[in-house]
């Protein structure tokens, strides 16, 4: 039988499919669903930054900066007290998840400053944590910080937190950095044991009627899954950290890119949403099948088969590729008649 187990953050897992964080992992009800249906491990909902620093004066700038412009402006902060569980909701999660399932529970804090996040990276560790996620979710708005200075902040915070827990901690990145495969080594070298790649961006939409600036929220797409595979392909074998995909992971097709490509694990998200934690059993199933009936022996001996390192042709992930893209596109006859 084809061996679908996999090492993510120096933990066995039972096969490459974790349940990134939504709402099926922010109740013990989900999360036990999600591992009858056989994920093998689970990511918490994030803690937020701002939840553990309501008195910031960053989050009073914007409150303010805000109710100068006009009083709706506070409605684009949510009730921070009640956003999700919040801290306290947070640590009696993790060890209600880790006495009622068997896998590995990986909690998530969000934010880009040292700020509370080393004393409740301890506290998650104590509840029980197997590892934590950093979710370095932040856009950069001010024109007079570079590059190199948001960059190291992301390497002091990891450092920071590294010297305070023994737990693994894993660094979720965005596609957005000038230089990525430098940023995802100086983590790897800073300590980080895995690398998660990508964060998606979620952008705010216009109502050009009320002239409001919207939320927006779709679920990803398996198209958004090629960016991914791309940079991890390049990293394979550069660096020491783990690496790991979330987002366009939607069937065993998906993983097995994944797998192919680098990664130790696939993170899935909005197929879960959309068709239940039961399709976690399916998917797992379908992988099984796939390696068994391309003559695999185990989710390991895959690994890396696509990336960089691996391919006769390196240049495909580099600039070699983009003249090939683009001639490869051919008009059709009516439209070029038309």
């Amino acid at each position: 039988m084809t061996d679908l187990t996999t090492r993510y953050l120096g933990l066995t897992l039972s096969s490459p499919l974790v349940a990134s964080a939504s709402p099926l992992c922010d109740s013990i009800e989900g999360i036990c669903r999600l591992a009858d249906a056989g994920v093998a491990a689970v990511v918490l909902p994030s803690l937020f930054e701002e939840q553990l620093t309501l008195e910031s004066l960053s989050v009073h700038a914007d409150l303010e900066r805000g109710a100068d412009t006009f009083a709706e402006a506070a409605g684009f902060f949510p009730d921070l007290h009640t956003y999700n569980l919040g801290p306290d909701g947070c640590l009696e999660l993790i060890c209600q998840a880790k006495a009622r399932v068997d896998i590995p529970v990986i909690a998530s804090l969000n934010g880009v400053t040292v700020g509370g996040w080393i004393e409740h990276a301890k506290l998650m560790q104590e509840a029980g944590a197997d590892a934590i996620e950093l979710n370095t979710y932040s856009i950069a708005v001010d024109p007079g910080k570079s590059a190199a200075e948001i960059e190291q902040g992301y390497v002091d915070l990891l450092t920071a937190i590294k010297a305070q827990i023994k737990i693994p901690v894993a660094v979720k990145l965005s596609p957005f950095f000038s230089a990525p495969a430098n940023i995802a080594r100086r983590l790897s070298e800073a300590g980080a044991e895995a690398l998660v790649l990508f964060n998606r961006f979620y952008q705010p939409d216009f109502d050009i009627e009320e002239r409001e600036v919207i939320a927006s929220l779709m679920l990803s797409r398996p198209e958004e899954l090629l960016v991914r595979l791309h940079w991890i392909a390049i990293l394979y074998g550069r660096v020491t950290a783990d690496l790991a995909i979330t987002g366009g992971v939607h069937s065993a097709t998906d993983i097995v890119k994944s797998v192919m490509a680098g990664a130790r694990v696939a993170c899935m998200t909005s197929a879960l949403l959309q068709h239940g934690p039961g399709y976690a059993k399916a998917v797992v199933a379908d992988l099984a099948h796939w390696l068994d009936a391309h003559e695999y022996d185990s989710v390991t001996q895959m690994c890396g088969s696509m990336s960089r390192n691996a391919v006769p042709n390196p240049s495909a992930y580099e600039r070699g590729n983009y003249m090939k893209v683009l001639s490869s596109y051919t008009l059709r006859d009516d439209i070029l008649a038309s």
